[in-house]
């Protein structure tokens, strides 16, 4: 394919996030910061920072949550022309606890029903989708709704039969599944679809059985995966690609974690940036670990995500 439209597209729901204004119960603050939220929002948002043309597509309400959402998106320089505003529908909504010991902020989430639930195979553009040089799912969007699911399915089949790459972030929310045998099923299959698997440490050790990185990743490859990037945390991460063979990457030194929500996302971002722009398995795992211990730092899920002038001046 020649001049791709974008480098990578992404399905997936934005919610308006709501962010408490003093650690405690999220019952006791008196005010809160505007953030966006959504697994694929946050990876499109980073990618875009980068200097990465990207696609985003979802539907949204026609509410001002929706419209702040949208233009916070188009702000970044991202298309937006396959987003639906629905006036017939809400949109998703998030209130998040501040914290400051480093441990999960409390959440509170008021999705059920939203417009990206609503989502399903008819919203797969095919000429658009394969307009891409790349497509990144995650397990979020697949868990909102039985036909998000059914449109995760078709995009990833649409983009393998393109043969475009695909990544995949498992990103487990188990509330929003029927069972943990029902998504251990549903995110091993999207898994299986795609080319580099992205899992946690914990996520692996549920979705597979195995308890070390190394079963972990054996468990993706033999299913198809030509590469698999295992998060451990503090630890950095463990490696296991077709040309990169297998290998560990140190973590980057934190001074204080601040809110772990989002490292996922940003080590996604810097893994699929350095593989798009050809560089090494090791180059770009060590640039998703530094991108995610800068996401620990602060409080929102985006603002830890570099510019390209940051990357630069990082020297990864």
């Amino acid at each position: 394919m020649t001049n791709p439209a974008f480098d990578v597209a992404l399905f997936g729901e934005a919610m308006l996030l709501l962010v408490a204004d003093r650690p405690g119960p999220i019952e006791n603050a008196t005010a809160f910061h505007k953030r966006t939220a959504g697994a694929e929002t946050n990876v499109a948002i980073g990618l875009a920072r980068l200097g990465l043309k990207v696609g985003w597509a979802s539907r949204l309400g026609a509410d001002s949550m929706g419209r702040s959402l949208l233009a916070t998106m188009q702000g970044e320089g991202i298309d937006c022309s396959h987003v639906i505003s629905d006036a017939t529908q809400r949109t998703g909504l998030q209130f998040k606890g501040r914290v400051t010991d480093g441990s999960d902020p409390p959440m509170e989430y008021h999705r059920k029903g939203s417009a990206a639930s609503h989502m399903s195979p008819a919203d797969v553009d095919e000429a658009w989708l394969c307009s891409a040089r790349h497509l990144h799912a995650t397990g979020v969007f697949a868990a909102i709704s039985d036909t998000s699911l059914q449109a995760a399915i078709k995009s990833m089949e649409v983009m393998r039969a393109a043969g475009r790459t695909i990544s995949f972030d498992p990103n487990l929310r188990p509330t929003l599944w029927a069972s943990t045998d029902v998504m251990r099923r549903a995110i091993n299959d999207l898994a299986a679809r795609a080319d580099w698997v992205l899992p946690g440490m914990e996520e692996g050790l549920l979705l597979t059985g195995e308890k070390t990185p190394e079963g972990v990743a054996h468990f993706y490859r033999q299913r198809g995966a030509k590469l698999v990037v295992v998060k451990l945390g503090a630890e950095g991460a463990y490696y296991d690609g077709d040309a990169a063979g297998t290998g560990r990457v140190e973590g980057f030194p934190v001074k204080q974690v601040v809110d772990t929500v989002g490292a996922g996302d940003g080590f996604a971002v810097g893994v699929i940036s350095a593989l798009l722009e050809g560089k090494t398995v090791p180059e770009a795992v060590r640039r998703a670990a530094w991108i995610g211990a800068r996401a620990v730092q602060v409080l929102g899920d985006t603002e830890g995500l570099p510019t390209r002038a940051q990357l630069n001046e990082a020297r990864l």
